[in-house]
């Protein structure tokens, strides 16, 4: 590469090749020297300062451009980013930027050569590889603006007066642009901003309802609407079909669209991801029919994988001037050189690399498609499943792969079928696996979408996507096998919700919380039983249960995830659980929260009855020292309390008076007497404290398996006799202390044994008692008086 730029004859277009390459080496390496770690974390980069006066070199400008993009390090653990996949063909996009601002400096006479050369060029090539013939092409940054100057081509041609007149001559005869339901959002609204038109100017045509895709425009329904704005006097001006509609990837009946504009005089625009099949071998007939349309919009840059390379609008218009007045040409140099990224992009791959690449993304469309089918509880929705760009799925439990294909008819009578709540639960469900697989294969591409009928579907589209994030045929696999894997666990957990609400709604202390939007078994909340006078110490303390509830059972050694539900729009005071699999054991998972629920209630509650109580003792013990003192003060008299003189009186005459102490009983809350304890050295005990409550249903575990599960039938008989055996061993441990009785009570029916062996079966079994005797355990409050009584010794 480096000698054939030092070949070139113009040392300056050699130059730029080298500095290219260059920075786009510095800019792509990730690798980072520990010295520049080190300075980075003390640098304020990102703090706005003032114009160094002396200026920086390339490389240090360059430098600061890397660690922008990049950021620091705790930005990238904390959050992941793909950068687009920048090859070489990239490279070449990059450099016809570079190109343009060198080229805009040439003589007049050169520029306009090279001009008309690059724009020749490039509108040949696309017309030629896209299969539109004697077309002109208008090169634009927004894929936006080029439907919007052939709006005011349309205008200029249908309104001959419209330059000397304007808008008067739109309100004599109000234009209609015609739009279907499911184009881009926000689409006519910008035309009617951008052209100065009001919005009634904007008919937007349903799609069909009864017969064909649902995302389809309804051809019947437009004529009767193109029909009712020529009675009303308004002039029918334009038409925008779709071939790939932006959530389906659906192609309108372009044949027929274009014989209804025919008909009334109207210009037909067609946009959409399909439109790159165009450059394929095969066509279908429903997609060729786009090649006869007034003008279409072309977004190569997706399709290729070329960064920063502009959209391309091909239109058909004889009168160059309304061409200049809409816009669609322009005298300025720099607006031409739009095409020269392309330009050399198209070169550089040239038409067989351009045909694979889009050739590739339609394999892995087909590739996805036949393994959908395979799958059960999965529902596709494509237009031709022989040729389908786009792949839209969702996950649905109303039929096992059977007919999965979502057709009209199908569709209809699902929705009749299906409840408002069991579609928020399925489009929730749908959520998150769309998020799962996009997450867990980033490289396929797959994101979410919002469909009118279908509801929330995840859709697949390679040829958007794959040139840019590199998409093979393993990842297809990979997300393939993926979604195996998220199905049984969706199923399990849309099974298990019903009996998990009505397990929550038989436990007392548990409120079931009903959130359509949550994607998981479902959302509880324990209910403090407070005595209803102050209501915000009791949502507080409602606060403070359910948050150590949501701790404790996080530590729980469980598959579970507990959490306290999505940022925005969650309930309060709540314990979200998510997605979970078939052998959950519902009924346990809701006896144990409820019962570390009434654990942290009761231990709650004693430690403010406690510390009530400690308030309550230690004022009544003071009262009871002050009256003590003033008894001791009427025992010993007057005479003793004087300095010198009660001195003097106790070492004639020493007072002997009994240490009267109290002690503080925090299990009954009350004060005692010490003197029981001097006399008999030994503390009290007390009443015993009550136990600590737990779950009253125990389920002994294999070793290594987790909380809440069920054992499997395979898994049943070993867990059932290894049960049994450990139940055994604990009992012959049990009975091992007693064997000698057993052999006792044997040897006297047995009149063969020696009265020897008698002796020394009872001698054993008196040493095995004493033994037994002396390692029973002991309670706490036996403990505390041992220890009592060792520290009185």
């Amino acid at each position: 590469m480096e000698s054939s730029l030092e070949k070139m004859v113009d040392p300056t277009l050699a130059e730029m090749g080298k500095n290219l390459n260059e920075a786009m080496k510095m800019l792509e390496d990730n690798q980072r020297k520990v010295e520049e770690e080190n300075e980075k974390k003390y640098a304020r980069k990102d703090i706005p300062g003032p114009l160094q006066g002396s200026g920086q070199d390339m490389v240090s400008i360059l430098q600061l451009v890397q660690n922008l993009m990049h950021g620091d390090e705790e930005e990238e653990s904390s959050q992941s980013f793909r950068l687009q996949n920048v090859g070489e063909q990239g490279h070449m996009a990059l450099l016809g930027h570079s190109l343009a601002a060198y080229i805009s400096v040439l003589d007049r006479e050169r520029l306009r050569k090279l001009i008309t050369r690059i724009l020749s060029d490039t509108t040949l090539w696309l017309c030629r590889l896209f299969r539109y013939e004697n077309g002109s092409a208008y090169y634009h940054e927004d894929d936006r603006e080029g439907l919007l100057k052939i709006c005011r081509l349309v205008i200029h041609s249908r309104y001959e007066d419209y330059t000397v007149e304007g808008f008067n001559v739109l309100y004599n005869k109000q234009p209609v642009i015609y739009l279907s339901s499911a184009a881009r959002t926000g689409l006519g609204q910008t035309l009617c901003n951008q052209l100065g038109l009001p919005l009634s100017c904007m008919c937007r045509v349903p799609c069909n309802t009864m017969f064909g895709s649902q995302h389809q425009m309804d051809v019947a329904l437009l004529d009767r609407l193109i029909k009712d704005d020529i009675e009303s006097g308004k002039l029918p001006l334009l038409l925008v079909a779709n071939a790939g509609t932006p959530g389906a990837g659906h192609t309108d009946k372009l044949g027929r669209l274009k014989e209804l504009c025919e008909q009334y005089n109207m210009w037909l625009h067609v946009e959409g991801v399909n439109l790159a099949t165009l450059a394929l071998g095969y066509v279908s007939s429903s997609l060729l029919a786009a090649t006869k349309c007034d003008s279409m919009t072309l977004t190569l840059g997706s399709w290729l994988g070329l960064p920063a390379v502009p959209a391309v609008t091909l239109y058909r218009q004889e009168d160059p001037s309304l061409s200049l007045a809409a816009g669609l040409t322009s005298s300025q140099p720099v607006e031409k050189l739009r095409a020269l990224p392309l330009w050399l992009s198209l070169q550089y791959l040239g038409h067989d690399g351009i045909v694979e690449r889009i050739k590739h993304a339609s394999q892995l469309s087909q590739r996805l498609l036949e393994n959908l089918k395979n799958l059960d509880f999965i529902k596709t929705s494509v237009e031709d499943e022989l040729s389908s760009p786009v792949v839209v799925f969702k996950f649905s439990q109303d039929h096992p792969n059977i007919d999965q294909t979502l057709h009209a008819s199908q569709t209809s009578a699902i929705q009749h079928t299906l409840t408002n709540n069991e579609r928020h639960i399925c489009d929730t469900f749908n959520q998150w696996l769309g998020e799962q697989l996009a997450q867990l294969i980033p490289a396929s591409g797959v994101d979410v979408v919002e469909l009118e009928d279908e509801g929330t579907c995840v859709r697949f589209s390679p040829l958007m996507t794959s040139a840019v994030l590199g998409t093979e045929v393993q990842d297809v696999d990979q997300l393939v096998d993926c979604l195996k894997m998220k199905i049984p666990v969706l199923m399990s957990t849309l099974q298990l919700r019903d009996e998990f609400e009505q397990e929550v709604k038989r436990t007392v202390g548990l409120s079931y919380i009903e959130d359509l939007s949550w994607p998981g078994l479902g959302v509880i909340r324990y209910d403090y039983r407070g005595d209803g006078k102050n209501d915000d110490k009791q949502d507080k303390e409602l606060e403070k249960i359910n948050t150590e509830l949501l701790k404790k059972l996080s530590e729980l050694e469980s598959d579970l995830s507990f959490s306290l539900g999505p940022e925005f729009g969650g309930e309060k005071n709540c314990v979200y659980i998510g997605m979970v699999t078939e052998d959950l054991d519902v009924s346990e998972l809701v006896e144990t929260i409820a019962a570390t629920g009434r654990e942290i209630e009761e231990n709650s509650r004693l430690l403010e009855n406690m510390t009530e109580v400690v308030r309550k003792g230690i004022q009544e013990a003071q009262i009871q020292l002050q009256r003590a003192n003033e008894e001791r003060l009427l025992e010993e008299g007057l005479l003793r309390q004087i300095p010198v003189v009660g001195s003097v009186l106790n070492w004639f005459s020493p007072f002997q008076a009994s240490p009267k102490g109290r002690t503080f009983n925090l299990t009954a809350g009350s004060l005692e007497s010490t003197e029981a304890t001097y006399a008999s050295k030994v503390q009290g005990t007390g009443t015993t404290p009550p136990p600590t409550p737990t779950s009253g249903r125990t389920k002994q575990r294999l070793p290594g398996q987790k909380l809440f599960k069920r054992s499997l039938r395979s898994s049943d008989g070993f867990s059932e006799t290894s049960s049994v055996s450990h139940t055994d061993d604990l009992e012959k441990m049990e009975q091992q202390p007693h064997a000698s009785s057993a052999v006792q009570e044997q040897g006297t029916s047995e009149p063969e044994k020696s009265e020897q062996q008698k002796e020394m079966a009872q001698a054993t079994n008196r040493e095995t008692e004493d033994f037994q005797s002396d390692k029973s355990p002991k309670s706490g409050n036996d403990c505390i008086k041992v220890k009592e009584q060792e520290s009185l010794r």
